[in-house]
């Protein structure tokens, strides 16, 4: 394939994104319940998570134990700043949030931490219909007490939302052919330490 159609199709698909986010801002979405989770300083509401703005991103994480959510995490981090200059961030999941926050400062990462524990949020507000633990992230809009789900979007291989596979992309390598890990330390073949009690 030439760089022609390889332009082509780059144009094509910076169109129909164009397009896509105009849906996107115009949707109104659906009224939700104002649901509960759990962080390290008590019971917060979905509503308490707004704090004064209109807006909400909620990043639905696996959890502790998925190399994929870590990596989407990973590069958002990064964005945090600039993401709340818009809107509050909350990264979500299953996990405690003794977990989480242990989880997140291993990570360095700055997002504000809640636990639904697997129960009815995450059931009922999945990225994708039928399955209650997939990642993905969704905004919510309040008007006083009344919440909506405006859009969402599902986290995977290959995604838009992590720009890790459009540079492999650029290297010729696909999602299919590289798996994100918690760190990529590689152990030398000679310890200089001698290399007693070593963790891999």
């Amino acid at each position: 394939m030439g760089s022609e159609q390889i332009n082509n199709i780059e144009r094509q698909i910076f169109e129909l994104t164009s397009q896509l986010n105009e849906l996107r801002k115009a949707s109104t979405g659906e009224v939700i319940p104002n649901y509960t989770f759990t962080t390290p300083d008590g019971k917060v509401s979905l509503l308490d998570m707004f704090g004064d703005n209109d807006k909400l991103l909620v990043i639905h994480n696996m959890g502790q134990g998925c190399r994929y959510c870590t990596l989407w995490a990973d590069g958002f981090n990064g964005f945090v700043p600039h993401l709340e200059s818009v809107m509050p961030v909350v990264l979500v999941s299953k996990d405690s949030p003794q977990l989480q926050r242990q989880f997140a400062n291993s990570r360095g990462w700055r997002f504000r931490l809640a636990s639904h524990a697997g129960g009815d949020y995450i059931r009922e507000q999945s990225v994708m219909e039928g399955s209650d633990n997939m990642p993905g992230a969704v905004v919510y809009t309040r008007t006083g007490d009344e919440i909506r789900r405006k859009n969402s979007g599902i986290f995977g291989p290959g995604d838009n939302f992590c720009p890790m596979w459009s540079l492999l992309g650029l290297a010729g390598v696909s999602e299919s052919d590289w798996t994100p890990q918690y760190n990529y330390w590689k152990r030398p073949k000679i310890l200089d330490d001698g290399g007693e009690n070593l963790l891999d």
